[in-house]
């Protein structure tokens, strides 16, 4: 409001120079492009990335099983085993050897991350597996997806709005620099003559 208003205020003053004029525009198309610009780009970015990742989310939710897995026994526990992709981030993982039955109905047996409180011998837990029973990390849930995508969409909203103000900073500093230059040069044409009698200062 400030950078439209000094526009009004500069278009019939009689001490208005061009670069003050110039300065307001470059003000107010900096403004302009901020509040264009910047949500554009965050909304093209985020549905995008929001496509993506629902349609990863949809394939990994389609390949991936929920199957319930038996502990043989535990191969090692550690408290800052934690398991990253859980709400909290603080859900308690332990590596075990444990057996259990693909979606295809193959037996399997091997070194797993078992999720929950510390597991015991003949413990059960869930676990993902692909199609053919092997390990696999949990599907990507769609809620997390779309957080991901609002995630993408206000850090590129941002950086947006933050390369159009550096570019009209920089943009400001070049004719500021411009204009004290000019005014060095008119100096020193005026200044050795100034306050001498008759030399028209």
């Amino acid at each position: 409001m400030r950078t439209i208003s000094g526009l009004w205020r500069w278009r019939h003053n009689p001490l208005r120079r061009a670069t003050d004029l110039a300065e307001a525009w470059l003000a107010l198309a900096g403004l302009v492009l901020i509040l264009v610009l910047a949500p554009l780009a965050g909304v093209l970015v985020g549905g995008a990335t929001e496509d993506a990742l629902q349609r990863s989310a949809r394939e990994q939710q389609a390949a991936r099983h929920r199957v319930t897995a038996t502990v043989v026994r535990e191969v090692k526990h550690s408290p800052l085993d934690v398991d990253p992709e859980s709400a909290s981030g603080g859900a308690v993982r332990s590596r075990v050897i444990a057996a259990w039955r693909g979606p295809d109905g193959s037996r399997h047996e091997g070194p797993v991350v078992a999720g929950g409180a510390r597991p015991h011998r003949g413990g059960h837990f869930p676990m993902w597996t692909d199609a053919h029973g092997g390990p696999v990390a949990r599907p990507l849930d769609p809620a997390a997806a779309t957080v991901h995508a609002v995630l993408a969409a206000a850090g590129t909203a941002l950086a947006a709005a933050a390369l159009v103000e550096t570019a009209r900073r920089v943009a400001l500093w070049r004719m500021v620099r411009r204009r004290h230059a000019r005014l060095d040069r008119e100096w020193e044409r005026a200044g050795p003559d100034w306050g001498r009698t008759g030399a028209g200062s």
